[in-house]
Protein backbone atom coordinates (compact mmCIF):
# COMPACT_ATOMS: atom_id res chain seq x y z
CA UNK A 1 0.00 0.00 0.00
CA UNK A 2 1.11 3.66 -0.81
CA UNK A 3 -0.40 7.06 0.61
CA UNK A 4 0.87 10.26 -0.33
CA UNK A 5 -0.10 13.15 1.48
CA UNK A 6 0.93 16.60 1.51
CA UNK A 7 1.29 19.36 4.03
CA UNK A 8 1.29 23.13 4.32
CA UNK A 9 3.15 23.36 7.32
CA UNK A 10 5.35 22.04 9.77
CA UNK A 11 2.31 22.06 12.25
CA UNK A 12 0.57 19.76 9.16
CA UNK A 13 3.28 17.61 9.23
CA UNK A 14 3.43 17.09 12.90
CA UNK A 15 -0.31 16.09 13.17
CA UNK A 16 0.51 13.91 10.53
CA UNK A 17 2.97 12.22 12.44
CA UNK A 18 0.43 12.18 14.70
CA UNK A 19 -1.71 10.42 12.63
CA UNK A 20 1.14 7.77 11.70
CA UNK A 21 1.89 7.30 15.16
CA UNK A 22 -2.08 5.60 16.17
CA UNK A 23 -1.46 3.22 13.80
CA UNK A 24 2.40 1.40 14.98
CA UNK A 25 3.07 -0.99 16.94
CA UNK A 26 6.21 -2.10 19.14
CA UNK A 27 8.97 -3.86 16.71
CA UNK A 28 7.66 -1.45 13.49
CA UNK A 29 10.73 0.09 12.01
CA UNK A 30 10.20 3.45 10.13
CA UNK A 31 12.75 4.51 7.38
CA UNK A 32 12.70 8.30 6.52
CA UNK A 33 14.13 9.32 3.05
CA UNK A 34 14.48 12.85 2.13
CA UNK A 35 16.86 15.85 1.63
CA UNK A 36 17.85 17.82 4.49
CA UNK A 37 14.89 20.30 5.28
CA UNK A 38 12.66 17.58 3.73
CA UNK A 39 10.99 17.87 7.08
CA UNK A 40 11.84 14.05 8.78
CA UNK A 41 12.40 15.53 12.18
CA UNK A 42 9.22 17.24 12.41
CA UNK A 43 7.63 14.41 11.39
CA UNK A 44 9.46 12.06 14.06
CA UNK A 45 8.43 14.78 16.66
CA UNK A 46 4.63 14.49 15.42
CA UNK A 47 5.32 11.07 15.77
CA UNK A 48 6.79 10.62 19.29
CA UNK A 49 4.20 13.11 20.16
CA UNK A 50 1.43 10.91 19.27
CA UNK A 51 3.28 7.69 20.92
CA UNK A 52 3.08 9.93 24.04
CA UNK A 53 6.77 11.16 24.49
CA UNK A 54 7.46 13.54 27.23
CA UNK A 55 9.71 16.74 26.27
CA UNK A 56 11.20 18.24 23.27
CA UNK A 57 12.18 15.21 20.52
CA UNK A 58 15.89 16.13 18.69
CA UNK A 59 17.41 14.48 15.86
CA UNK A 60 20.24 12.61 16.84
CA UNK A 61 22.98 13.79 14.73
CA UNK A 62 26.32 13.53 16.93
CA UNK A 63 25.26 10.52 18.64
CA UNK A 64 23.16 8.26 16.51
CA UNK A 65 20.49 7.48 18.44
CA UNK A 66 18.19 9.04 21.12
CA UNK A 67 15.75 6.71 23.49
CA UNK A 68 12.39 8.18 24.57
CA UNK A 69 10.12 6.51 26.64
CA UNK A 70 6.15 6.55 25.63
CA UNK A 71 3.57 3.89 25.13
CA UNK A 72 6.75 2.13 24.00
CA UNK A 73 10.40 3.08 24.11
CA UNK A 74 11.26 5.17 20.55
CA UNK A 75 14.35 4.87 19.02
CA UNK A 76 15.54 7.52 17.25
CA UNK A 77 18.46 6.94 15.00
CA UNK A 78 19.89 9.86 12.69
CA UNK A 79 22.41 8.46 10.44
CA UNK A 80 23.15 11.69 8.14
CA UNK A 81 27.17 11.51 9.46
CA UNK A 82 27.20 7.35 9.08
CA UNK A 83 30.82 6.85 7.08
CA UNK A 84 29.41 3.39 7.44
CA UNK A 85 27.62 0.51 8.63
CA UNK A 86 30.26 -0.96 11.10
CA UNK A 87 29.71 2.39 13.32
CA UNK A 88 26.00 0.46 13.40
CA UNK A 89 27.40 -2.68 14.35
CA UNK A 90 29.09 -0.68 17.23
CA UNK A 91 26.27 0.79 18.97
CA UNK A 92 24.22 -2.22 18.44
CA UNK A 93 21.58 -0.99 15.97
CA UNK A 94 20.05 -5.07 16.25
CA UNK A 95 18.85 -3.98 19.53
CA UNK A 96 17.18 -1.01 17.78
CA UNK A 97 15.49 -2.85 15.05
CA UNK A 98 14.54 -5.63 16.98
CA UNK A 99 13.78 -4.49 20.03
CA UNK A 100 10.59 -3.91 22.30
CA UNK A 101 9.93 -0.80 20.89
CA UNK A 102 9.28 1.13 17.61
CA UNK A 103 12.70 2.50 15.13
CA UNK A 104 12.63 5.69 13.46
CA UNK A 105 15.46 5.96 11.01
CA UNK A 106 16.52 9.53 9.39
CA UNK A 107 18.56 8.97 6.19
CA UNK A 108 17.36 5.16 6.45
CA UNK A 109 18.62 4.48 3.11
CA UNK A 110 22.31 4.13 4.04
CA UNK A 111 21.30 1.00 5.62
CA UNK A 112 18.90 -0.36 3.38
CA UNK A 113 20.60 -3.61 3.47
CA UNK A 114 20.00 -4.30 7.09
CA UNK A 115 16.27 -3.43 7.68
CA UNK A 116 14.31 -5.69 8.62
CA UNK A 117 12.21 -7.61 5.46
CA UNK A 118 9.09 -5.39 6.35
CA UNK A 119 9.37 -2.26 7.26
CA UNK A 120 7.87 1.33 6.25
CA UNK A 121 9.38 3.93 4.05
CA UNK A 122 8.62 7.36 4.43
CA UNK A 123 9.41 9.54 1.54
CA UNK A 124 9.74 13.40 2.18
CA UNK A 125 10.20 16.00 -0.49
CA UNK A 126 10.17 19.79 -0.24
CA UNK A 127 7.94 21.22 -2.16
CA UNK A 128 7.71 24.90 -1.31
CA UNK A 129 9.11 26.27 2.45
CA UNK A 130 6.80 25.04 3.94
CA UNK A 131 5.00 22.48 2.23
CA UNK A 132 5.90 19.05 2.04
CA UNK A 133 4.95 15.75 0.26
CA UNK A 134 4.83 12.54 2.40
CA UNK A 135 4.41 9.58 0.34
CA UNK A 136 4.27 6.21 2.58
CA UNK A 137 5.29 2.61 1.62
CA UNK A 138 5.07 -0.74 3.58
CA UNK A 139 1.73 0.01 5.59
CA UNK A 140 0.13 -3.10 4.26
CA UNK A 141 -3.33 -3.19 5.94
CA UNK A 142 -5.42 -0.94 5.56
CA UNK A 143 -7.48 -1.93 9.03
CA UNK A 144 -4.25 -1.08 10.45
CA UNK A 145 -3.63 2.35 8.51
CA UNK A 146 -6.91 4.05 8.17
CA UNK A 147 -6.38 7.31 9.78
CA UNK A 148 -3.56 8.18 7.19
CA UNK A 149 -6.28 7.88 4.65
CA UNK A 150 -7.51 11.50 5.12
CA UNK A 151 -6.45 13.62 1.42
Amino acid sequence: MKSTIVTESPEETISLGERIATSLRKGDVVSLIGELGSGKTTLIQGICKGLGVKGYVTSPTFVLVNIYQGRVPVYHLDLFRLRGLQELEGIGYEDYLYGEGIALIEWGEKMRELLPPTYIEIQLKRLAPDRREVIIKGLTSKDRFPPLIKN
